[in-house]
């Protein structure tokens, strides 16, 4: 039997603080807790604004959403499943924020290998995989991130959330990540040089 629960998740700060996301969480949909989201973009802190923001793997929006609430020039978010993108579509519209989003209905995998960033521009990219991808795919996975690693500009930064038995060791070049924890969520951080 699946578990379900209605909640809603807010924005933390910026031009939407305080603005509410319903959702419905389920096994293959955790979005990331309101604790770990603050931690994260008060690490990004000034990297947030006017650069463009990649929510892969979107879920309900809430990352790229908070984004640019906090300053990101754009955001783009890439979520597989149909009624998701939908759902994050729509929020940026009650939002007022859909001129600065673009929604991909992508599979993420195959999206890295024909992405293309602006050369010279430093981006955020958030990696949320579902737990099913770390358990089915997770060679795939570790390969996703050093794709898209040897294609962002210098000055970028990108984050990988996982939980605590995710292994951190076999990302590309491991000891170039930074750890923070946070409960039994994790946050690994790595500034392109």
């Amino acid at each position: 039997m699946r578990r379900t629960q209605r909640t809603q998740i807010r924005i933390v700060a910026g031009e939407l603080r305080g603005r509410k996301i319903a959702c419905t969480v389920t096994p293959e949909l955790r979005p990331t807790p309101q604790m770990v989201r603050e931690a994260l973009f008060s690490i990004l802190g000034n990297a947030i604004p006017d650069r463009p923001f990649f929510d892969l793997f979107a879920g309900t929006g809430v990352i790229g959403i908070e984004a640019i609430s906090r300053g990101a020039r754009s955001a783009t978010f890439l979520e597989h499943d149909f009624r998701l993108a939908k759902q994050i579509e729509e929020r940026l519209e009650e939002f007022g924020i859909r001129e600065r989003a673009q929604v991909l209905r992508a599979d993420v995998y195959r999206w890295a290998e024909r992405w293309q960033p602006e050369p010279g521009v430093p981006v955020n990219v958030f990696f949320s995989p579902p737990f099913a991808d770390l358990e089915r795919r997770l060679d795939g996975f570790l390969n996703l991130v050093g794709v898209v690693l040897a294609k962002v500009p210098s000055d970028s930064v990108v984050v990988v959330q996982a939980e605590i038995g995710f292994p951190e060791k076999e990302l590309p070049d491991a000891p170039m990540w930074e750890r923070r924890q946070y409960g039994r969520n994790l946050l690994l951080l790595r500034a392109q040089p």
